[in-house]
């Protein structure tokens, strides 16, 4: 069988474990967008040790408390809900609601800043915890586990096995976390669901068609909106209603293929036997929400900035992208994206100017203020010379060199120690 494993509220349980003193009040960790890396005066800013796929990497060095934290410089609430409490939850608080908004459903809410390394550090425990007593281990998230116990724990002794496993986490990590188990891994995370608060729900082979049979649709896992109403447009509303339209799913090609068979229990998708953070990374990307601007000089200034810090996050990866995308967004929810693909060993004044080039493109509303600019790399390419422009190759391997050395003070001094004259 599969177990699904996920942490309760994990980022607010995460500062319970430091402070007891959040115990049973109305919590919420949230975040605000990073700003300060436009300011044009000095700062400091490094790449946390404890960086992984699933958390923030740049660190600034604020010591800035939880109340000022969510104010900006005119004394306005900002930031977005990240992860609230069961007790928050009780008054209407939810994730990606704005803290302005939570405050007045919650006027007692204890609002707290996010401690990545924090959350890295207990994810990565709680990996080496689960890889010592299942033998296959899949980290899906930064809070959530597969874990595959097929032919190591018999059926009949599933529920004592999860049990026992969900108290070992609470008493080594001082974590809550609730699990889910079944036959198939999407039903088994789907389980999870009903499992909440912190507890245990195992549901056989034999028990899975009765379990799903008046679930709603929606509730299942990676059944977005657009998908739901699709599927109302068929009068399927039940997730036990799936089972009669075979034929239907089966028509819509790969993505009703995989749905039917998630659903049914029959999909025989085995958990990748991996808990490596960085293994699981696909891309790397960074952007900011902020004020709105018209001026494109600005922007341009903006971008340049997070294609530096962009960079930064590539050479520490050491990986070399062969695909960049950027999304900007408009005032009044219009948006414009993207992409380019590439042949050139990653280099950072290389990025900059294909990055600014890829935003004349895509700038299609020029008299529109911009609120948002979001960059991403993928595509990870080896480092192979056969692969690459030749005729741009050697002067590449000259700013790869080049580059080396901007990243060794970068990573001693911080990332703003070498910066473009047109960034200041």
């Amino acid at each position: 069988m599969i177990l699904h494993l996920d942490l309760d509220c994990f980022f607010v349980s995460a500062h319970r474990t430091l402070d007891k003193t959040l115990m049973g009040i109305p919590v919420a960790v949230g975040g605000r967008s990073n700003l300060n890396i436009f300011d044009r005066k000095k700062a400091q800013r490094f790449i946390s040790a404890n960086s992984g796929a699933f958390v923030s990497s740049i660190i600034s060095n604020s010591d800035e408390s939880n109340e000022e934290y969510f104010k900006d410089k005119d004394g306005r609430i900002r930031g977005i809900i990240t992860t609230s409490s069961y007790e928050a939850r009780a008054f209407g608080v939810k994730t990606a609601m704005s803290v302005s908004e939570a405050l007045q459903f919650c006027p007692r809410l204890k609002m707290i800043k996010p401690h990545y390394p924090l959350y890295h550090e207990l994810s990565h425990k709680l990996a080496v915890l689960l890889s010592n007593k299942m033998p296959y281990v899949e980290q899906f998230s930064i809070d959530e586990f597969f874990g595959d116990v097929t032919g190591w724990v018999d059926d009949n002794d599933m529920y004592e096995f999860a049990l026992s496993l969900k108290k070992e986490i609470q008493e080594k990590l001082d974590l809550p976390i609730s699990i889910g188990v079944a036959h198939s891994k999407w039903i088994a995370k789907l389980v999870t669901e009903y499992a909440k608060p912190f507890g245990v729900k195992v549901v056989k082979k034999e028990e899975e068609a009765a379990f799903i049979k008046d679930i709603p649709i929606e509730v299942f896992p990676g059944v977005g909106k657009g998908y739901a109403a699709k599927l109302h447009g068929y009068g399927i509303f039940k997730l036990g209603e799936i089972k009669a339209k075979k034929e239907l799913m089966y028509s819509w090609k790969k993505p009703g293929i995989q749905l039917y068979n998630r659903i049914c229990g029959t999909d025989n998708e085995k958990i990748s036997y991996y808990c490596d953070e960085y293994a699981l990374r696909k891309s790397i990307g960074i952007g900011r929400t902020f004020d709105p601007i018209q001026e494109r000089e600005e922007l341009r200034r903006r971008i340049v900035i997070l294609c530096r810090y962009l960079s930064f996050l590539v050479q520490k990866q050491e990986v070399n992208p062969q695909t960049f995308y950027m999304k900007i967004r408009y005032e009044y929810r219009s948006k414009s994206k993207n992409y380019l693909h590439t042949n050139r060993l990653f280099g950072e004044n290389y990025f900059k100017t294909q990055m600014l080039k890829l935003f004349e493109t895509i700038d299609i509303h020029k008299t529109h203020r911009v609120i948002q600019i979001n960059i991403v790399v993928s595509n990870f390419n080896e480092f192979n010379p056969k692969s690459y422009d030749i005729f741009e190759y050697e002067n590449d391997l000259k700013q790869k060199t080049l580059n080396q050395s901007i990243q060794h003070l970068r990573s001693k001094f911080g990332i703003d120690i070498i910066k473009n004259a047109n960034e200041l």
